[in-house]
C-alpha cells in the first residue's frame, strides 16, 4: 500500500501581537511607546507519522493538545513552520461543522452555500439534495431561516453535505457526537461505510471507545508534543485512559505498556465492585422475592456462569426458606 499522508517532523507556531493580528495604528502606537512584542505559541511541535491507503487514525489528547491544529494543517488550511505534509488524494474535511452558514438565509440556501464552498457543481447539489436533506432529518424545515435552527440540525446538516463525497481521505473532528443518540448512530454508520470502501481517515475524538473501534492506528499528543504513534490502538489507548486519573505522562514505550496494564487492573477491580454492588441488590431482592420458579432459574444461570457474583451462604438461606 503507498503513502497516502506522510507528515515529517511537522512543526506548528502560532504568533499574537504581530502586525497582522493587531492593525497598523496599533503597530505604529506600540512601536512608537515601545510596547510593541510578540508571543509565539507552538501548538504541535516535531509531529511524524505515515498513513497508508486505508488506514484510519485515532488522534488522542486532552484539549489544547494541537489535534484540531495538526487537522488543519494536513486539510491545507494552515502551514507548518518546520516540516512538511505531503498527501496524496483529495481530501474531504468535516472540522467545524456548524461554521461558514448564514443565518438569515434559509436551509435550502444554506444546503447550496455550504456545497458551493465545498467545490461541489450546482448540478451535484441538484441531484444530492434531496438526500443531503432526507440524512439530516430537516424535510420541514427547507424554507426556514437558518438561525432557527438548534446548534445539533446545523451540524446534521453540515455532516449530511460533507459525506455525500467520494473522497480519497477523510478527516473528522469531533463530528460523529453531533446530534442525538439515534442520529450519531446514523452517522457512525455512515462513517464506518465510507471507511469500508478503503478510504484513508483521520479521527479527533474524545470517546476512547469510538477510536478503538474504528481505527488501527493511534496518535497521542500532549500541549503539541507526541507522545506516541502506533499501531497498538488498545493499547495506547488504555494508557492515555490511565494518564486521564494519574495525570502521569509517560516518557517511553515501557511507560505506556505500565499504564496500560494499570488501567486494565484498574478497569477489573472497578467491575468487581459493579457486581459486588448488584450481587447485593439481587439477593436483596431474593430474600424478598415471591416469583420462586423465576428467581431459581435467575440463580441457575448465574451459579453456572459466574458464581463469585453469588454469596452462596444467603442463597442456600433463601432456597432453604423458599423450597422447604
Amino acid at each position: 500500500m503507498g503513502k497516502v499522508i506522510e507528515c515529517k517532523d511537522v512543526s506548528i507556531r502560532y504568533i499574537t501581537g504581530d502586525l497582522k493580528a493587531i492593525g497598523l495604528k496599533e503597530f505604529v502606537m506600540r512601536k512608537i511607546t515601545g510596547k510593541y512584542h510578540v508571543t509565539e505559541f507552538w501548538a504541535d511541535k516535531h509531529v511524524d507519522f505515515v498513513l497508508n491507503s486505508g488506514d484510519m487514525l485515532g488522534i488522542i489528547g486532552t484539549n489544547g493538545a494541537g489535534k484540531s491544529t495538526l487537522l488543519k494543517a494536513i486539510s491545507g488550511i494552515m502551514d507548518p513552520k518546520e516540516g512538511s505534509i505531503k498527501v496524496n488524494g483529495n481530501i474531504a474535511a468535516l472540522l467545524e461543522l456548524a461554521s461558514g452558514f448564514d443565518g438569515d438565509m434559509t436551509v435550502r440556501e444554506n444546503a447550496y452555500l455550504r456545497g458551493a464552498m465545498l467545490g461541489y457543481t450546482r448540478a451535484f447539489m441538484d441531484e444530492m439534495y434531496d438526500e443531503i436533506i432526507a440524512f439530516a432529518e430537516l424535510e420541514d424545515f427547507q424554507d426556514r431561516p437558518f438561525r432557527q435552527l438548534s446548534s445539533g440540525m446545523k451540524s446534521r446538516l453540515a455532516f449530511a453535505i460533507c459525506c455525500m463525497v467520494d473522497p480519497d481521505i477523510i478527516i473528522l473532528d469531533e463530528v460523529l457526537s453531533v446530534g442525538d443518540g439515534a442520529f450519531r448512530k446514523k452517522s457512525g454508520d455512515k462513517m464506518r461505510e465510507i471507511l469500508s470502501s478503503g478510504v484513508t481517515g483521520i479521527l479527533v475524538s474524545h470517546s476512547i471507545d469510538q477510536v478503538k473501534e474504528l481505527c488501527n492506528k493511534v496518535l497521542w499528543l500532549d500541549h503539541g508534543e507526541q507522545i506516541v504513534f502506533s499501531a497498538d490502538v488498545d493499547k495506547v489507548c488504555d494508557a492515555y485512559m490511565e494518564f486521564l486519573v494519574t495525570k502521569e505522562l509517560p516518557s517511553s514505550d515501557e511507560e505506556i505498556d505500565a499504564l496500560a496494564v494499570a488501567q486494565k487492573a484498574r478497569r477489573a477491580e472497578e467491575k468487581t465492585k459493579k457486581d459486588k454492588q448488584e450481587t447485593k441488590r439481587l439477593e436483596g431482592i431474593l430474600m424478598k422475592g415471591k416469583r420462586n420458579t423465576a428467581i431459581e432459574a435467575a440463580l441457575d444461570i448465574i451459579e453456572n456462569n459466574a458464581p463469585e457474583m453469588l454469596d452462596m451462604h444467603e442463597v442456600g438461606e433463601w432456597r432453604r426458606k423458599n423450597n422447604g
